[in-house]
This record gives C-alpha cells, sequence and structure tokens, in this order.
C-alpha cells in the first residue's frame, strides 16, 4: 500500500476504501451501528461477515501496528477512513468491546512482546471478547482500596475476591484486573494488572439487570481462579500505572475519540414530530433555541477532541483532555437523550408493543441506560475534582488542615 502522505494519495486512499466498502459492508447493516453492542446475544450473520471482513483488514484497529493485524494507517488516513465509513452508513463493529478500546491499546502500551503477539491479534480480528475488572463492592470512586488478593502460588497466580459493575463478564473470554499483589505498602503501591483467562470455573459472573431492561454489568466472583506467571501486564506491584492507562483510552472511547456511528441529526427528527412553521422551521421558539444550543455544544465537543487528539499524538502519559472530555460528552449524550424523548412527546415512551417505533423505543431505553454516563469511568463528581485540583490548580477542599 503507498504512503498516502499527500493529498493526491490521500485522495487515491479513498477511492480504495470506497470499493472496499461496496464490496465488503452489507446493505442490511447501513446506519445500524446499534446493532454491534448487541451481537452476542443476538447473532447475525451480516455483521458476522462485516466484523470478519473488517477485522481481517486491519481496519477495526486503523492506527494499530501491521505486525499485529493492525491497518498500520497514519492519521490523516485513519481520518479518511472514518469518514468514508460515515459516509456509507458504515460503522466499525469493533469498537463496542473493551478489547479495541481499552485493554488492546493498553497492552500496546506496557505488555511485553510475548504478550502482544498472544493477545493483539485475536483483538484485532474481533475474536475474543474482554472485560475490566476494576470496582469492588467497597472500592468504587476509591479505586485504591480494592482488596482482590492475588498470591504468589509459584507457578502461578491464584486470585480470591469481587468485582462489580464489570461489563460484558458473562460473555468474556479474558479479563483485565487490577489485584492487590502487596498488602503491606501503601494502598496505591501494592496493586498489579493481570491478564486473567475467564473460561475456568474458579470464576462466577451474575448478571445485574438495570432499569433499561438490559444487563451489561456483572458482579464477579473470583474463587482460587489461576493466572500463569506471565499473566502480570507491567510490573509487579506497578499495576496502579498501567491501570490509569487504560482509563485514559476508556474515557477516549466514551469522549467519541475513537469513533463510532453517525446519528441521524436531531433537527432531522424533531421535523417528524413537532409542528414547523411556513419557513419549515420548528416553529416552538424555546425548542428551537435548545436544539441550537445543543448542536454548538456538540461542535464545540468535537472541535476540542480533535484539538486534544492532535496534542495528545504520540503522548505516553494521562492527557488533561480526557478528564475534561468525559464530561463533556456525557452532557452532550444527555441532553440529546432528553430532547429526543421531548419531541417524541407520548411517542416516546413506549416500552413495547406495535403502536411503538423501533427509534422510539430505543429512544427510551436509550434514555434510561444514558443516566449511567455520569457514573461509569469515573463519575461527574470524581471528574470535576480532577479538573479543579489537577488542571485549574484550585486548592483541595477535601483535605482536613
Amino acid at each position: 500500500m503507498a504512503d498516502f502522505g499527500g493529498d493526491i494519495e490521500l485522495e487515491d486512499f479513498r477511492a480504495e476504501v470506497r470499493a472496499w466498502l461496496e464490496a465488503n459492508f452489507p446493505a442490511s447493516l447501513k446506519g445500524q451501528a446499534v446493532l454491534a453492542s448487541a451481537e452476542i446475544t443476538t447473532p447475525n450473520a451480516d455483521l458476522k461477515a462485516w466484523r470478519k471482513a473488517i477485522g481481517e483488514k486491519g481496519w477495526g484497529t486503523p492506527t494499530w501496528p501491521k505486525e499485529y493485524g493492525g491497518g498500520g494507517l497514519s492519521i490523516p488516513q485513519a481520518r479518511a477512513l472514518a469518514q468514508e465509513m460515515a459516509k456509507a452508513g458504515a460503522f466499525n463493529p469493533l469498537m463496542f468491546g473493551m478489547g479495541v478500546t481499552m485493554i488492546g491499546p493498553t497492552i500496546l502500551d506496557y505488555g511485553t512482546e510475548a504478550q502482544k503477539q498472544k493477545h493483539i491479534p485475536p483483538i484485532v480480528r474481533g475474536e475474543v471478547q474482554w472485560c475490566v475488572g476494576y470496582s469492588e463492592p467497597n472500592a468504587g470512586s476509591d479505586l485504591a482500596s480494592l482488596q482482590t488478593k492475588c498470591e504468589d502460588a509459584g507457578d502461578h497466580w491464584v486470585i480470591n475476591g469481587q468485582k462489580i459493575w464489570t461489563s460484558g463478564a458473562q460473555y468474556s473470554d479474558w479479563c483485565g484486573a487490577l489485584v492487590r499483589t502487596d498488602p503491606t505498602v501503601k494502598k496505591h503501591d501494592g496493586i498489579s494488572f493481570l491478564l486473567i483467562d475467564m473460561h475456568q470455573p474458579a470464576i462466577e459472573t451474575r448478571p445485574i439487570k438495570l432499569i433499561a431492561g438490559a444487563s451489561p454489568f456483572c458482579e464477579t466472583f473470583f474463587t482460587d481462579a489461576k493466572a500463569p506467571k506471565d499473566a502480570l501486564l507491567g510490573k509487579l506491584n506497578e499495576g496502579w500505572t498501567v491501570g490509569k492507562r487504560l482509563l485514559q483510552h476508556e474515557r477516549a472511547s466514551q469522549t467519541g475519540a475513537s469513533g463510532g456511528g453517525r446519528q441521524t441529526p436531531l433537527h432531522e427528527i424533531a421535523k417528524r414530530y413537532v409542528e414547523v412553521d411556513g419557513k419549515g422551521r420548528i416553529a416552538d421558539p424555546d425548542l428551537r433555541t435548545r436544539l441550537t444550543q445543543h448542536l454548538m455544544d456538540a461542535r464545540i465537543h468535537n472541535l476540542t477532541l480533535a484539538r486534544a487528539a492532535a496534542e495528545a499524538k504520540g503522548a505516553s502519559g494521562a492527557t488533561n483532555a480526557a478528564s475534561v472530555l468525559k464530561n463533556s460528552a456525557t452532557h452532550v449524550a444527555q441532553t440529546r437523550a432528553e430532547l429526543t424523548l421531548e419531541i417524541m412527546g407520548a411517542q416516546g415512551l413506549g416500552w413495547e408493543g406495535e403502536a411503538f417505533a423501533k427509534e422510539e423505543i430505543e429512544a427510551v431505553r436509550g434514555w434510561l441506560s444514558g443516566k449511567a454516563m455520569s457514573i461509569y469511568g469515573g463519575s461527574a463528581e470524581i471528574q470535576n475534582n480532577i479538573i479543579s485540583k489537577r488542571i485549574l490548580g484550585l486548592p483541595d477542599t477535601t483535605q482536613s488542615s
């Protein structure tokens, strides 16, 4: 493949992308990105074929190194790929898994060559599911208080404890977990990051049903679970650093930094449900004003996202933007959900039945599930504390003098 460094070469690349999408992206999936998140529980032949095609091409992980199966594309190429996919109504089915969004990038950052060779290619091809074992019943916002024990048994590690809110644990093949390997030192200093095979009877998962009707989160129990000695990601007792890096990747995926499906513009949805004036505008000036403000907020978020991506190019540590954009993305997404329900009126309150269109049922369920955005990946309050203390340099008012 050519370098595609200049404008002419980039246009050639765009043409290559369009031709490849025409040949490989199933027309039945156009604009159906939401299907990717439900693929495990609702098998779809076209979606399976699309996942296989984009995985083998390496374009599900466009900027990852080619030696591990990634696309090996430059940032401009990856941007062009995303743009052409959006135009075609296509989406990246691998972006809904934690292997691509969190674990894979962290293994690329901290893994040994053997770990990269073992774990990255299956992630790139979409062949494995990963979950992340962080929160515990008594270690949520204060994650460093975690108590899941990991003991050296000579030729392997033994893990005992409980994790909670483990997204997708019931479907996962592997878990990237923070565990306590030294209880005698300061809490941040005795933590390690472990790659655990979920296919063993010593691990039990119990789904937690949520108000939106789905069960994406689990309680996860480890009772003498085992992992080989080379399952440590990073150095022994230095897992806190690895764990923070993973959270940066998680927040990037939550802010939209890693791409996603194209949404129907909210003003287009509005014109199907509410009155318009003689000029084709939304008749209610208050609703029109709030929709405009939402569009401005979304545009500002995306511009800041692009600037942060440019600033972070080549950076190996956490950036300030990850904390800021997490809350910004939450605000934009939750505001859109609230406005969507208001626009749909009574049709936006349907749970099931023929009286409601598919998009109407998805709207109310999405509104309910979206409430969790304020909590997962770092609560809004925790993120505001990080922003105030570490970015703005404001005094820490949570500590006694």
